[in-house]
C-alpha cells in the first residue's frame, strides 16, 4: 500500500515489549524449509479493509500452481504503521526471525539499508526483462546510497484535495472548484464554516499521532508548494545537508496554525487521535460532515464493494482539485509521493525462491490487478498506457496526471527522525502551544539533533 495514513515514528527508535512479543510467531525463522518463501506485510487494523490479504492469496495460489512443491506462507503484521515498522525490524535482525520477503516502505528503505537488514537485488534485476517496465522515479525510491537497488516498487501514490459536493452546493462553492492559492483554500474553508455548520470545512493531518500522514499529507504538501529551498526544501543534495526552517517553513506552520486557531479543522483531540485517518475516510467523507480533505489517492480503497465501508457513489459525491502552490506560483499545483516496495531481507534463507515470488505479483495483469485494488498509481509503463488501467476506476486519470509535478521525500537515513521534528512542529502549532516562530525554533534544534548537525541555512 502507499504510505498511508496513522504513522507514528517514534516506536521507531525504541524496542517496546510489543513489538518483541510479536516475533513468537516467526520464530521458526525464513530458512527452515527451503522449499516454503514466508512474506511478511502488514495487515489492516481495521477488519473491514482485506485488499493486501486478497491479493497476496491470489499470488499465493497462482505461485504454488507455477512452482510444485513450492509453498508460500503469508505472515501478516497486524498493526498500525508504527508499529508495523518497529517490529519489521525486529524481525529483519536475526536469521532465525527473517522472513524471506518484506514489504518496505520507501521512507525507511535507506534506513534499512544503512542498518544491513535489507539485500541487493542488481543481480537478480539484471536478468529480469519487466525491470524495464518501471518508470526511473520508482526505481530510484528503492535505491540506497551506495547505488544499488533493495526493492521492487509495486506502485506509488500522489496527493490532492478531496472535496464533498453536497457540502459544497450548501456553502454556495462551485463544484467544479479548482483553487489557485492557499488563499483561496483557506477562504473556501471558512465559508463552509459560516453556511453549513455541523460539518468540518476542511482536515489536514497535524501532529506525532498522525505520523507521516501529517507530515507528508500535511506539512510537505504545502512546504513543496512554497518554493522555499529550491527544488528541495528539506535537504540541499549539493551540500549533503540538511535545510533550517526558512521562510517557507514558517509559512507552512502558519497555514497549520490557521487551520486549527480558527476552527476550521476538526477539534484538536480529534486531530490528534492516531485512528482519526480511518474515521476521515470511514465516516466523515462518506456521510458528507467534511467539506475539503488533503489527503491522498488511495481512500476509494475504503470504499470499494466488499471493503466494509462501501460507498458506490463516492465518484459522484466527491470532487477533486489539485493543491495549488502558496501563491499560484508556477507550476501552480503540488503533490508529494512515496510508496512501498517489496525487499528480500539480508538474512533470508530463501531470496532466490523469493525473487521468484516478486516476479510473480509483478506480472503485468498482477501488477494491474494490484494498482486497481488497492488505489494505486502505476510505476509500470506498460500498465500506464493501457486503457483499461485509465478506465478502470474514477478518479485514476486524475491522480495519475499529478505524478508530472510530484515530489518525492529525501529518504536519507535520517528523515525519520526529521519527521518526527515537523511532526512536533505541527503540533506545538495546532494546540496553540507555540508560536510559529517558536516552531520553527524547535525545529531547528531537533533537526541538529537528528543529522548531527549536518545543516545548512537557506
Amino acid at each position: 500500500m502507499p504510505v498511508r495514513p496513522t504513522v507514528r515514528f517514534t516506536a521507531l527508535f525504541s524496542l517496546t515489549a510489543l513489538a518483541a512479543t510479536s516475533l513468537a510467531a516467526c520464530s521458526s525463522g525464513s530458512g527452515s524449509d527451503p522449499d516454503t518463501v514466508k512474506v511478511s506485510f502488514k495487515q489492516s487494523t481495521d477488519n473491514s479493509i482485506k485488499v493486501m490479504d486478497t491479493y497476496l492469496g491470489d499470488i499465493k495460489k497462482q505461485f504454488e500452481k507455477a512452482n510444485p512443491g513450492k509453498k508460500v506462507e503469508l505472515v501478516p503484521i497486524k498493526a498500525p504503521d508504527s508499529e508495523y515498522y518497529t517490529k519489521l525490524q525486529q524481525m529483519l535482525r536475526s536469521p532465525k526471525t527473517a522472513p524471506d520477503l518484506v514489504y518496505e516502505d520507501t521512507f525507511l528503505i535507506n534506513s534499512d539499508i544503512t542498518s544491513g537488514y535489507l539485500k541487493p537485488l542488481d543481480d537478480y534485476l539484471a536478468d529480469w526483462k519487466d525491470w524495464g517496465q518501471f518508470i526511473d522515479t520508482a526505481k530510484a525510491a528503492a535505491k540506497g546510497e551506495d547505488g544499488k537497488t533493495y526493492g521492487v516498487p509495486d506502485g506509488t501514490d500522489t496527493r490532492g484535495l478531496w472535496f464533498s459536493k453536497e457540502v459544497f452546493a450548501k456553502a454556495g462553492l462551485p463544484a467544479d472548484w479548482q483553487p489557485k492559492t492557499w488563499d483561496e483554500v483557506l477562504d473556501a474553508a471558512r465559508t463552509i464554516k459560516e453556511k453549513v455548520p455541523g460539518v468540518t470545512p476542511i482536515n489536514v493531518y497535524t501532529g506525532k499521532p498522525a505520523g507521516e500522514a501529517a507530515t507528508m499529507q500535511g506539512f510537505e504538501m504545502l512546504l513543496y508548494g512554497t518554493g522555499d529551498g529550491g527544488s528541495d526544501p528539506l535537504y540541499d543534495k549539493g551540500s549533503k545537508k540538511w535545510i533550517t526552517a526558512g521562510q517557507g517553513f514558517e509559512d507552512s506552520l502558519a497555514f497549520v496554525e490557521t487551520v486549527y486557531k480558527e476552527k476550521l479543522g476538526p477539534e484538536v483531540s480529534d486531530a490528534l487521535d492516531p485512528n482519526f485517518g480511518t474515521k476521515v475516510r470511514g465516516e466523515l467523507l462518506p456521510q458528507g460532515k467534511l467539506g475539503i480533505a488533503l489527503d491522498g489517492s488511495w481512500l476509494p480503497q475504503d470504499w470499494l464493494e466488499g471493503s466494509g465501508h462501501e460507498w458506490p457513489e463516492w465518484s459522484k459525491e466527491l470532487g477533486l482539485a489539485a493543491m495549488p502552490t502558496q501563491n499560484g506560483q508556477a507550476p501552480g499545483r503540488v503533490s508529494m509521493s512515496g510508496g512501498w516496495t517489496w525487499s528480500i531481507p539480508d538474512k533470508a534463507g530463501n531470496p532466490d525462491l523469493a525473487f521468484e515470488f516478486i516476479k510473480t505479483m509483478q506480472t503485468k495483469a498482477n501488477a494491474q490487478k494490484w494498482y486497481v485494488a488497492n488505489s494505486g498509481i502505476s510505476v509500470r509503463e506498460d500498465v500506464a498506457n493501457d486503457p483499461a488501467y485509465v478506465a478502470a476506476q474514477p478518479g485514476i486519470k486524475f491522480f495519475t496526471d499529478l505524478v508530472a509535478d510530484t515530489h518525492y521525500r529525501p529518504a536519507y537515513p535520517a528523515y525519520p527522525k526529521v519527521s518526527v521534528a515537523i511532526q512536533e512542529a505541527m503540533e506545538g502549532v495546532t494546540t496553540g502551544d507555540k508560536s510559529v516562530e517558536e516552531a520553527a525554533r524547535g525545529y531547528d534544534e531537533a533537526l541538529k539533533e537528528a543529522t548531527d548537525n549536518q545543516v545548512v541555512s537557506k
